[in-house]
């Protein structure tokens, strides 16, 4: 018997593709959420961009069948919009008109009609009065980033030969080709995938402690350009550093977004910062006019 899964509106203001997160079973959202999400939708915050995301999820599908008889999903399961169960009986002392009531009303009337109902929100209270009522309720979660060893990192280390390496010193460009890996740490090599502007450390093959730092630009693996530049008189420390100062001093062309992540104190902002006083102070081509600093 499948389920029947009924959202809450704060599961979707929190993560918009929960309407794919249920394999093939049934998805309602009963209409007082949509009403919720629209109070959202005009808002210039993280709440308001998911309100509209998934209006423009939903509005997708209503081209594709009827929302109040159900439209399948790419996954199998069917969603429908829940119009009725207005004249559901809650405990007196309960607020019919409250939106978390109408809600728990249309999961109540669901399960009277034989479904299998679960109630998905991430509110407290909302999950204890569906258990009041016989409903089982759960929380949602949604894996919002990687796992850790699994991020994309922005750089590599990767092995070429010796003699590989020394002519990367003198004439400045390696091919994609002639790098490899031991993945594992075994003795099988393997060739390393590159990514436009992905920074490396390069070890000898012979030698591990003879390196080089280079960044791959889309066709071929290059020397750092800015390894000697000290942007408002900060000198990086590290290869980390290194790479930073890198990314952020490349043209915009070249890196039209940098982003870094590291954990406090590896100088994130700080750099940021160096380099922005550094474009606008000390260069005179004048390509930015002003830095912009914001906290989430």
């Amino acid at each position: 018997m499948k389920k029947t899964f009924v959202l809450d509106t704060n599961v979707l203001l929190h993560t918009p593709y929960a309407l794919y997160s249920f394999a093939d079973n049934n998805i309602v959202i009963p209409e007082v959420v949509l009403e919720e999400l629209d109070k959202f939708k005009k808002d210039n915050t993280e709440l308001g961009a998911n309100a509209r995301h998934v209006a423009r999820l939903i509005d997708g599908l209503r081209e594709k069948g009827n929302l109040n008889k159900g439209v399948k999903l790419d996954n199998g399961g069917l969603l429908r919009i829940e119009m009725n169960f207005h004249e559901v009986k809650l405990p007196e002392s309960w607020i019919g008109s409250v939106n978390d009531n109408r809600i728990l009303k249309v999961c109540k009337g669901l399960k009277e009609n034989g479904e299998k109902v679960f109630l998905i929100t991430k509110d407290f209270f909302a999950r204890i009065k569906a258990d009041v009522l016989g409903i089982a309720a759960q929380d949602f979660f949604a894996e919002q980033v990687p796992v850790y060893d699994e991020q994309y990192r922005g750089r590599v280390e990767a092995y070429t030969t010796e003699k590989k390496l020394n002519d990367f010193y003198k004439n400045s460009k390696l091919l994609a080709e002639d790098l490899f890996y031991f993945p594992n740490n075994s003795e099988k090599k393997e060739k390393v995938e590159l990514f436009a502007n992905q920074f490396l450390i390069i070890h000898s093959v012979k030698n591990e402690k003879h390196t080089a730092l280079a960044r791959f630009d889309g066709k071929e693996v290059v020397p750092l350009n800015f390894m000697h530049e000290h942007p408002f008189g900060v000198s990086p420390r590290n290869a980390g550093q290194k790479f930073i100062q890198e990314a952020l001093m490349l043209d915009a062309d070249k890196a039209p977004l940098v982003i870094i992540k590291g954990s406090a104190g590896t100088a994130k902002t700080f750099y940021s910062l160096a380099v922005g006083l550094h474009k606008m102070v000390a260069e005179n081509n004048k390509s930015y006019r002003k830095i912009l600093v914001c906290r989430p």
